[in-house]
């Protein structure tokens, strides 16, 4: 199967450009992908190796990560299926997705109950949306939980488990993440050191992504994020001196916009509902490091917002012809 533009982003993905394992294991380091380089003020694109990041970001740009730690966030059931551990919410509930194979379960669950290890039972409250469901954990830590009985999520594009550590950044610190913030999977110790060293700062945020919408066309639902006053004070700093801020991947691009107040960022918490598209495009954020995404996510219309839609769209068709690889092993795309 080939895998072809139609319209800006209507394209049927190619399965062998869905990376199907970590990048260290195709290559020497984790820091063996690709990337493609959008320039857009020059309307350019370019190939590249990741390990060159450091000579493409200039001294007094600052690259804001995301810090939060993947979760072992799927569970198995006594009744064969499995469920996916999405996000908390501010009343203390958490959105589920039951999954049944490759694609989620849609039907219905018998008494609404789910039976997991350890004898937990887990009661389903209502739907949120078409495929996840609004939960009260019988447990008290979620997390704590997830440690004993949860492995990471995987699709069907990835043919084995692997362990937690393969779904961990180098910034993860905070647990909460029901996916891994994959942008930041190619950074290492020693790319870090030649970014510091050549006059690029780094500052972290914490968002907890939820499960991807991998079926339908679905916004993003609001997620827990977290910006601290001094990466507030580095990012005010940095566009005040005429650098530019990069977010790496697009759940620091809607952490560090909900943080936005009166032309700046101030440090901030809670659950985020933002949306960047085109309609609401950022105020802060000038480039974006992340990875390909799918013909119908919504993390197109954030890219859109971020990018001229054709340079956008021959990026993509530049990426395909390329065989660069997909998904959350697979190659990275700097837009800046």
């Amino acid at each position: 199967m080939s895998t072809t533009l139609t319209s800006p982003f209507a394209f049927a993905l190619d399965a062998a450009l869905e990376a199907r394992e970590p990048a260290e294991v195709r290559g020497a380091s984790r820091s063996d992908v690709r990337m493609l380089v959008t320039d857009k003020a020059a309307g350019a694109i370019a190939h590249h190796r990741f390990g060159e990041l450091p000579a493409l970001i200039r001294p007094g740009d600052l690259l804001v990560v995301n810090n939060s730690t993947t979760l072992p966030a799927s569970v198995p059931t006594k009744h064969g299926w499995r469920v996916h551990f999405s996000s908390s919410r501010p009343d203390g509930s958490w959105l589920v997705e039951l999954r049944d194979g490759p694609g989620p379960y849609l039907g219905e669950v018998p008494d609404g109950r789910v039976r997991l290890p350890g004898g937990a039972v887990l009661r389903l409250e209502e739907r949120f949306g078409k495929r996840l469901w609004v939960t009260r954990p019988p447990f008290g830590s979620v997390p704590e939980y997830l440690a004993r009985h949860g492995k990471p999520i995987r699709y069907s594009y990835i043919d084995r488990d692997w362990p937690v550590s393969a779904y961990q950044t180098a910034f993860a610190t905070v647990p909460g993440s029901a996916e891994m913030p994959s942008a930041a999977r190619p950074f290492t110790p020693e790319i870090v050191t030649r970014l510091v060293s050549a006059g690029v700062g780094i500052v972290p945020i914490t968002l907890h992504t939820g499960v991807a919408s991998l079926e339908s066309d679905e916004d993003p639902y609001p997620e827990w994020f977290e910006v601290g006053e001094y990466t507030a004070r580095a990012v005010n700093a940095a566009k005040a001196s005429g650098g530019r801020v990069i977010a790496v991947g697009t759940t620091v691009v809607r952490a560090l916009e909900s943080a936005v107040r009166h032309g700046g960022v101030e440090a901030a918490s809670g659950h985020t509902g933002r949306i960047v598209s085109p309609a609401e495009p950022p105020e802060v954020v000038d480039g974006l490091l992340t990875g390909f995404h799918e013909p119908r996510s919504t993390h197109l219309s954030m890219l859109e917002a971020l990018c001229d839609t054709e340079l956008l769209r021959e990026s993509y068709e530049a990426a395909i012809e390329a065989r660069y690889l997909w998904h959350e092993f697979g190659d990275v795309h700097l837009i800046a």
